[in-house]
């Protein structure tokens, strides 16, 4: 869980952020939409620490985040896992050695180790026999599943999707939509999912923090049955 209470954050005196009390749910894709410039890239900025609120506080589970020293903080971006618009697939290396990076560069697992960790991600997102090619051998879709085998290769508590269906086809879309709560569900994390995709509101949409001129306007429930 990650519950921000009465975030506001401005910038040269113009105030982007009002405000805003929101708990994102376990086990749940949470959602924020709003449209262009309405605050929701701020806002995740502010709860990953990359801004820091002018008011209110940011709590990982029972751990308030302002208040932490920097190794301890350190520990907790260590539990969040990325997936960013454009896959950010690093081009010169081979779709084995993307995900592979974060495990060589935040943990002490042996070679044998990674290249077992690296193939049961790739699998669980349904690429196989592809570890050798490279990010431009790949179609948009395919990136999209390697960059969510990368972003949980540290096993994550929480994870954060900016705008994961920007420049896919309405079919694969549905597909990396379904794979996020898929595996959301399945490791019981706690995921965030920037959005303008209303398919996506309409088909995974658990928990929905709309923002409106950087005020919250509403929180959506979807029921499922």
């Amino acid at each position: 869980m990650i519950k921000v209470n009465n975030i506001s954050k401005s910038f040269l005196g113009v105030e982007v952020l009002k405000d805003i009390s929101f708990t994102f749910e376990k086990g749940k894709t949470n959602l924020i939409i709003g449209k262009s410039g309405s605050g929701k890239s701020v806002l995740t900025k502010c709860i990953v620490g990359l801004f820091e609120p002018d008011n209110g506080e940011v709590y990982y589970d029972d751990r308030k985040f302002s208040v932490l020293k920097p190794k301890e903080k350190k520990e907790v971006r260590k539990e969040i896992g990325m997936l960013f618009q454009g896959s950010a697939l690093f081009d010169s290396l081979t779709v084995e050695e993307n995900v592979a990076f974060p495990l060589r560069m935040f943990t002490s697992m042996s070679e044998s180790e990674i290249l077992e960790r690296v193939n049961f991600c790739l699998n669980r997102v349904n690429i196989l026999n592809n570890n050798s090619l490279y990010p431009s051998e790949l179609s948009g879709g395919m990136q999209k599943r390697v960059a969510i085998a990368r972003a949980i290769s540290l096993r994550p508590k929480y994870l954060f999707c900016d705008e994961p269906n920007s420049g896919l086809d309405p079919v694969t879309a549905i597909v990396i939509d379904e794979l996020i709560q898929e595996i959301t569900v399945e490791y019981q994390m706690t995921t965030i999912v920037i959005t303008h995709d209303m398919n996506s509101v309409l088909e995974i949409g658990e928990n929905i923090l709309f923002i409106d001129n950087g005020t919250k306007n509403g929180k959506v429930i979807r029921n499922k049955f």
